[in-house]
């Protein structure tokens, strides 16, 4: 038990030294810097003076602005956990370099939740940098954190890592550019799913509201996503309709035991399938 969690975290420093030596970082966090640096930007000259409006509109404008640059922030993390390892396993397989690692020896689980850690310790680190940019831009310029900003930004990162481990899974089975259409495909699934649900509760339809609930057990990112905004959007606001980037009626906490449930579900298969894969 000992020699597989060394082998776990020697397989996670690899993982995130391969991604430093494709330069997979530099570029990530380089155009982060640009993103932080436009919105940064965007944020000094939309926010209304003190002096024309009311602390209340200036606040609003804070929200809304804070809400869309995470809501971009949020759409970026899960292009990253789809790019990151969509061909962790599958390219090792196509490469044969995971011969290599099985004659260490090493056991097949190990592999798989090594690359796993590597790549969850790379999401966590981008993900902190960018949302946390985001929130540090919005303090600086005007003085506004948005309400339970920490366990928003929490509810951010398990959406995350359920797509994360989702391409994992579907790289130890399918190829790697098939892997990255299916992974994403479900996403946008999940993601219309999540726009089709906010509007069927608005409206009082109930056909799209439940498509929606649907498309979210899928693929629970979005509605990881709705939850942290929500979270995030003070009352007032979402009472009158003035929320663009969350729902006047975010999913149930029991939602969030579900994406962990998925989580450990889509890591275990993924566990399985490799073991049960003809190398």
């Amino acid at each position: 038990m000992q020699a597989d969690l060394r082998s776990v975290i020697a397989l996670a420093i690899l993982t995130f030294h391969e991604a430093r030596k494709r330069k997979v970082l530099l570029l990530a966090f380089g155009l982060g810097l640009l993103f932080l640096a436009l919105f940064a930007w965007g944020f000094g000259a939309s926010i209304s003076p003190l002096g024309a409006v009311t602390p209340v509109i200036q606040r609003a404008q804070c929200n809304t602005l804070t809400l869309a640059g995470l809501y971009v922030v949020n759409l970026l993390v899960v292009v990253t956990a789809v790019a990151l390892p969509v061909d962790t396993l599958s390219g090792d397989i196509a490469s044969g370099v995971v011969h290599t690692l099985l004659t260490k020896p090493l056991r097949r689980a190990t592999i798989v939740l090594g690359k796993w850690v590597g790549f969850l310790f790379l999401l966590t680190l981008y993900l902190g940098f960018m949302a946390g940019g985001v929130l540090l831009v919005t303090w600086l310029t005007a003085g506004y954190t948005p309400p339970s900003a920490a366990a928003a930004l929490l509810l951010m990162w398990l959406g995350g890592v359920a797509i994360l481990t989702m391409t994992i899974a579907g790289g130890t089975r399918l190829p790697t550019l098939a892997n990255g259409v299916v992974v994403l495909g479900l996403y946008g699934i999940a993601f219309i799913g999540g726009w089709m649900e906010r509007i069927g509760a608005t409206l009082g339809n109930p056909t799209a509201r439940n498509l929606g609930i649907a498309s979210s057990l899928l693929v629970p990112t979005e509605a990881m996503w709705q939850s942290a905004a929500a979270l995030m959007q003070p009352i007032l606001l979402s009472q009158i309709g003035m929320a663009p980037f969350s729902s006047s009626s975010p999913p149930s906490p029991l939602m969030i035991a579900w994406t962990v449930g998925c989580i450990v579900a889509n890591l275990a298969l993924a566990i399985w399938w490799f073991e049960q894969r003809d190398l």
